[in-house]
């Protein structure tokens, strides 16, 4: 690919990428209350979704269904519902998700970490018109167009994937300044309020 369409194909989207939003709020969360270890697997589940939509993206798919806003509908909204949900447990201090003081409880399963984040970046449609509108103009018409987008979806996720950790690892700093006082409920109510944030944000989105 043309390096001067790379030299400015990367800081547009790193500039999106750690622009705060869904994803990078629900990294956040999971970075306090999980740690960034196991919100690895979010974060997997969450690049996976990404590199769909934005295939879908490239190929005019993402078009087609954005015409037809009904197609979102239900899936936003029960993505949304199921990040609320989560969000109302952490408050409570229940859940697999919320931080523990019992060292028997079961922590979140890999499974459960990565559908929260494949949920989140394929259920957003502003995901979707983001990458209509920003990722066709950097693919040459005249190029293959398989191989074009292995290189722009590997940058995508590489960006994504550093900016998602360091928002991870802002919310396990976070967690280590208010832990010192011990009080595990308010940690798990300032988790738990931006999980319920991400989930109205993902449905009234």
């Amino acid at each position: 690919m043309n390096l001067a369409l790379l030299s400015a194909f990367v800081p547009t989207f790193f500039f999106v990428s750690i622009t705060p939003g869904m994803c990078m709020t629900l990294a956040m969360t999971l970075g306090m209350t999980v740690g960034v270890k196991r919100a690895l697997w979010m974060m997997v589940g969450e690049l996976v979704g990404v590199a769909t939509v934005a295939t879908l993206s490239a190929i005019g798919v993402a078009a087609l269904l954005l015409n037809y806003p009904s197609v979102f509908m239900v899936l936003k909204y029960l993505g949304g519902a199921y990040l609320a949900f989560i969000g109302i447990q952490m408050w409570l201090s229940k859940g697999k998700m919320a931080i523990k003081t019992d060292e028997d409880s079961a922590p979140a399963s890999r499974r459960e970490l990565m559908s929260q984040g494949f949920v989140t970046a394929i259920a957003n449609p502003k995901g979707w018109a983001f990458f209509v509108a920003l990722l066709p103009p950097f693919l040459v018409a005249d190029q293959p167009l398989a191989s074009q987008l292995v290189v722009l979806i590997s940058i995508i996720l590489t960006l994504e994937f550093s900016c998602l950790l360091i928002y991870a690892a802002g919310g396990r700093t976070l967690k280590s300044l208010l832990m010192k006082s011990g009080n595990v409920r308010i940690m798990n109510r300032i988790a738990g309020t931006l999980m319920i944030g991400v989930g109205v944000w993902l449905a009234a989105g």
